[in-house]
């Protein structure tokens, strides 16, 4: 019996830029899309690739989710500033990876309700979302040493504001995410669980031996002053921890968290409203109550309560005050000694 090996298609997005060109180039991933206001239309990426001579590679990337905000603001500044004198290989940054959601300002794309991060290694001939995962599967990707994929609560999460690296079964790889998470020099650092990896960025960046950095920059749908300046030092940090740009990086403290298991999480069985009984940051011992869900149908009735699992700290909580059956209540994640 002869099975065919399908032929995967090329990609349909064309770069209106060279990757191999030396200098700073501006310009956009250009995706046909025929839709009912514009027959002969196109999905315009921004990107920008800064050049000088031979190097390592950073991919830098934001807006994976389009209502996360820390990532487009560092990037987008750094796309204006980086000279090209200033680097040594290459620096591709693409400030809003999934551009229909951040448009539009929502996690998934108006266009398909795709979740960008949940859409690898994506499809050439699939959705528009799975396009663009193609193409920085196939494309972007192998050309990168080293990844930032800047992420942070959006409109359903708050965060402490932390950069992350995974706990990787090549513990070589690993040592290097994390030797760059502590170049980033965030106000936390995360030893990170995903509860559902199967289709992220994060898992194709790494599963092909890449240097992946990630972050949690606080949340609730906007940025701050604080937390866009922890995103633009941290991506300076990390280009010159890569060899890239000249220079030390900004140290700064870190305190390292953990999420040694799913018990660091808690979902709502209820819906209602929320009723935070633990601040981010603070101390949490096993029983304690983290929030309250209060029924809203009627009055009268207790709140649901829901307890730690396990002693830490407060890492991440719902955002805002109604909760649905399923959303993520809280993370709380374990705390080692400052670095």
């Amino acid at each position: 019996m002869n099975i065919m090996t399908p032929v995967l298609r090329p990609s349909p997005i064309a770069a209106t830029v060279d990757f191999e060109v030396d200098g700073v180039q501006h310009g956009h991933l250009r995706l046909p899309y025929s839709r009912d206001d514009s027959a002969w239309g196109s999905v315009m990426v921004p990107i920008t690739v800064v050049k000088r001579g031979e190097g390592p590679t950073a991919l830098l990337t934001g807006g994976n989710h389009g209502d996360e905000y820390e990532g487009p603001v560092a990037l987008f500044d750094l796309a204006r500033t980086l000279k090209a004198e200033d680097v040594h290989g290459r620096v591709v940054i693409v400030p809003a990876m999934n551009y229909p959601a951040f448009r539009a300002g929502t996690r998934t794309s108006p266009i398909d309700r795709g979740n960008l991060n949940r859409s690898f290694p994506g499809r050439p001939d699939g959705t528009v979302t799975e396009k663009i995962a193609d193409y920085f599967q196939r494309t972007l990707l192998p050309l990168a040493d080293i990844v930032l994929d800047f992420h942070s609560g959006g409109r359903t999460l708050d965060f402490l504001p932390y950069a992350a690296a995974h706990q990787l079964p090549d513990k070589t790889q690993e040592k290097r995410c994390f030797d760059a998470v502590v170049a980033f020099a965030a106000p936390y650092s995360m030893k990170m669980v995903e509860i559902d990896s199967v289709g992220m960025y994060d898992s194709a960046a790494e599963e092909m031996g890449k240097v992946f950095v990630t972050t949690e920059l606080s949340g609730g749908g906007t940025s701050t002053a604080f937390t866009a300046g922890i995103a633009k030092r941290g991506v300076m940090n990390v280009l010159k921890h890569a060899g890239i740009v000249s220079g030390t990086p900004e140290t700064a403290p870190t305190r390292w968290l953990d999420m040694p298991s799913d018990d660091c999480f808690s979902f709502a069985e209820d819906d209602g409203l929320i009723e935070p009984c633990i601040d981010l940051g603070a101390p949490v011992r096993a029983g304690d109550i983290i929030a309250r869900i209060h029924p809203i149908g009627r009055t009268g009735l207790p709140p649901a309560e829901y307890r730690a699992k396990l002693d830490g700290v407060l890492a991440a909580r719902h955002f805002p005050g109604l909760v649905k059956m399923g959303d993520c209540l809280s993370v709380v994640a374990t705390m080692e000694e400052a670095h």
